[in-house]
């Protein structure tokens, strides 16, 4: 049995449930065809140990906070309302750009490539967002080359998803290329989940 990767989600208050809650599940429920075990061992972090309150009141207790998280294999940052308050404070991109430099693979969703733009990790890449905010991430990052109608993009240590539940279809996409297409595919079918591994529109 190999050694499981740690998987740090970023919340914080007014993150879309769904931008953080479908790759928690997509990694989550991941298990080796070998022995069942877990590849990856998922957590969720915030910069306080206080509740969270995502989009709509949903309330999240997390595992860590920006002190005791162990570093992760993989980073995701989620979107949403609450990223536009996130992009001024310098703690959180101080902390994501940190904990990016160590990371195998950082993946955004929606409107967490916000996060990456202020932090600098975008800059030379390709990304994409939801595409209500084409426009704004083209302002937060002008030396990034913002790609319409994809549902992920993948700059090789970045990869950035589109809206809410393309965030899943980029989970996945990451699942696949850690642990390769065959177990992403189970992991998409035990989800129920109608992932096409060739479709990125």
């Amino acid at each position: 049995m190999t050694t499981a990767r740690n998987v740090a989600i970023l919340i914080y208050d007014n993150a879309e449930v769904l931008d953080f809650c479908g790759p928690f599940e997509v990694f989550a429920v991941t298990r080796s065809p070998a022995d069942n075990s877990r590849p990856f061992t998922v957590f969720t972090v915030a910069e306080h140990d206080t509740p969270v309150t995502a989009r709509n009141g949903l309330v999240v207790y997390p595992n860590h906070t920006f002190a005791s998280c162990p570093q992760p294999s993989v980073l995701v940052i989620p979107g949403g309302f609450g990223a536009r308050q996130q992009i001024r404070e310098a703690r959180v991109l101080d902390w994501v750009r940190n904990r990016a430099r160590h990371a195998e693979i950082v993946l955004s969703v929606c409107t967490g490539a916000f996060l990456l733009a202020k932090a600098g990790l975008l800059d030379g890449l390709a990304a994409t967002t939801h595409h209500s905010s084409f426009d704004t991430l083209e302002e937060l990052a002008p030396h990034t080359t913002v790609v319409r109608g994809q549902r992920y993009v993948d700059n090789g240590k970045i990869v950035t998803s589109a809206g809410i539940a393309a965030g899943i279809d980029a989970a996945l996409y990451v699942v696949a290329r850690l642990l390769g297409v065959e177990q992403a595919r189970w992991t998409a079918q035990h989800m129920e989940y109608p992932w096409d591994p060739d479709a990125v529109l």
